[in-house]
């Protein structure tokens, strides 16, 4: 009879609790801490400047280590305002145009040109500004490569001459060195990065 009663007694007990349950399941189990809203605040509003390492030095090969050229050795320039690393081919030998990169996606070297260090003193951030190409009609969306030129301006290219015939006499002194910009770096199985001299 005990045994009876007791099993009864938890029958009822589950049912009581499952439908007190019901109830809970929809609410919100978390509460404020405080009633007083906060918003987020960042504590700096202006990011700070990179800082890249005092070993690079204007006229260093260095390798790019990500996005679309990732791999490809360029000759450094110097350091823009918002920390960035202004980088070269040349062009001509190895594809890469002058671009900005972040210090922390590149690789120094031990391989170092004579450059003049004021070879790209004209050239700042805003020199790398998005042009933006007027489209009329849904089509032109789809441009075609004339309008895709038309993002190169003439100031870009004639700073990219300038600069280019300038780290190309500086490669052409060096023998073997147009051949080093112009091989892609890349690891292969068993190669042991940690170990290695750049």
């Amino acid at each position: 009879m005990e045994k009876g009663n007791l099993l009864a007694k938890r029958k009822e007990s589950r049912k009581k609790n499952a439908e007190e349950n019901k109830g809970l399941k929809f609410k919100k189990n978390w509460y404020p801490v405080s009633n007083l809203k906060g918003h987020f605040k960042r504590a700096c509003k202006i990011p700070k400047k990179t800082h890249i390492s005092t070993e690079l030095v204007p006229g260093q090969v260095v390798i790019i280590l990500s996005g679309r050229f990732r791999g490809r050795r360029v000759v450094f320039l110097k350091k823009l305002e918002t920390g960035l690393l202004l980088v070269t081919g040349p062009y001509k030998y190895n594809g890469v145009p002058l671009k900005r990169v972040n210090a922390a996606y590149v690789l120094p070297t031990n391989t170092k040109l004579t450059i003049d260090a004021k070879v790209a003193d004209e050239i700042k951030d805003d020199f790398f500004k998005r042009i933006e190409i007027e489209r009329k009609e849904e089509k032109d969306f789809f441009a075609d490569e004339k309008t895709k030129k038309e993002r190169i301006t003439e100031e870009r290219r004639n700073a990219q001459n300038k600069i280019d015939t300038e780290v190309k006499k500086a490669v052409d002194e060096v023998p073997m060195m147009k051949e080093y910009l112009r091989n892609r770096f890349a690891l292969k199985n068993g190669d042991k990065p940690h170990l290695m001299k750049f």
